[in-house]
């Protein structure tokens, strides 16, 4: 094969490539804030459900973590404000509501960290229990509840 003719089998696959890019690029913009924005509201009402149901494997740490309150008061309430902060993220017009409700819900998921580092670290400061990653992950949460949140007033 020629040089020129080389190069214009490399051109045309580069510009199969820009085009492939650019029409993924472009599926992913518009798929993925509704994309996350369902899938934080899933997370929020199945893990609050659970809490409400009684069946929550978190229940415990969070009994444990607020000992003040009766865990079968606090427990399914915190389950109750999950659930609702997951319905407000479904419904665009509450999604204000849903941002302030699981900021102010998200201070308190870091508790465990400072109340029970036992249970929440192997070896402190950077080897994580299970329980201790389930509270890491909420960092992940905080950062797509901003990019949800930043997005309420486009219309």
């Amino acid at each position: 094969m020629d040089v020129a003719k080389y190069r214009r089998y490399a051109d045309g696959w580069k510009d199969d490539f820009e085009e492939i890019d650019a029409t993924v690029a472009t599926t992913m913009e518009r798929l993925g804030l509704p994309l996350l924005r369902v899938g934080i509201a899933v997370v929020f009402v199945w893990f609050g459900a659970l809490k409400v149901l009684g069946i929550s494997p978190a229940g415990g740490l969070v009994a444990n973590t607020v000992y003040w309150v009766p865990p079968e008061l606090f427990v399914p309430v915190l389950g109750v404000w999950e659930v609702v902060i997951g319905l407000c993220l479904l419904y665009r017009p509450l999604i204000r509501l849903g941002i302030l409700l699981l900021f102010l819900q998200m201070p308190g998921t870091f508790l465990p960290l400072v109340i029970l580092p036992e249970v929440t670290f192997v070896e402190f400061p950077h080897a994580l229990t299970v329980e201790g990653q389930y509270i890491i992950k909420n960092l992940v949460i905080i950062g797509a509840a901003l990019v949800v949140g930043g997005t309420v007033r486009e219309d």
